[in-house]
């Protein structure tokens, strides 16, 4: 079974385990999709309601994206495991002969690639879906103002706990150009989340 199909309880049964996965890359992604659930609830108290009649078009195009992210973050929760799974499987190889070694290596590079783009991916949709919740900000109902609030503030924790699995795993990546390009594009995410977590944080917190 999935680890999103698992019921609360259970995920967090496994995650506080000695079970080397699922771990922090999975929380990150966890963390995320909450976000975009948050924010969907927050558009989907809000459209429809004759007294936020203006604001019916950008909550419904920010249901409508969040749909996709949802998806693409819960899945993430599973492919994370997974990725680590696959650099672990990949350590357990033979390495008695030259081959059986550069096999190994090989193996080893393309599971640390795949443990470094999913949490990549994360930070990608997490940013995203801040950038969605922040236009709802004024144009959505007062009364879950704080959970739109909580929504960035989960989208953020997903982004920079995405980062850390993304940098614990470029070392191994063997490729000097991808752990650059990585690491530059990464730090822009970050840079980018931290500036609309504190707007929207201090504008919510003013309104409270």
């Amino acid at each position: 079974m999935d680890l999103a199909d698992l019921k609360i309880k259970e995920y967090l049964d496994i995650l506080q385990s000695d079970a080397p996965a699922p771990g922090g890359g999975s929380a990150s992604a966890l963390a995320g999709a909450q976000g975009i659930a948050l924010f969907m609830m927050v558009a989907g108290l809000t459209a429809g309601r004759e007294k936020f009649a203006d604001d019916q078009d950008i909550c419904e195009k920010a249901a409508a994206e969040g749909r996709d992210l949802f998806r693409e973050l819960t899945t993430a929760v599973d492919n994370d495991t997974q990725a680590f799974n696959q650099v672990a499987a990949a350590y357990r190889m033979p390495k008695e002969t030259a081959e059986e070694k550069e096999e190994r290596s090989r193996a080893i590079r393309a599971g640390n690639l795949a443990a470094t783009e999913v949490p990549f991916s994360v930070m990608q949709q997490a940013l995203r879906g801040m950038e969605i919740a922040e236009t709802l900000l004024g144009h959505s109902n007062p009364n879950a103002a704080s959970d739109l609030g909580v929504s960035v503030l989960d989208l953020h924790a997903a982004v920079r706990g995405a980062w850390l699995n993304v940098k614990i795993n470029l070392p191994g990546l063997r490729d000097a150009e991808k752990e650059d390009r990585f690491r530059r594009q990464g730090s822009d995410i970050c840079s980018r989340s931290a500036k609309i977590a504190e707007r929207v944080y201090n504008e919510t917190e003013n309104k409270l």
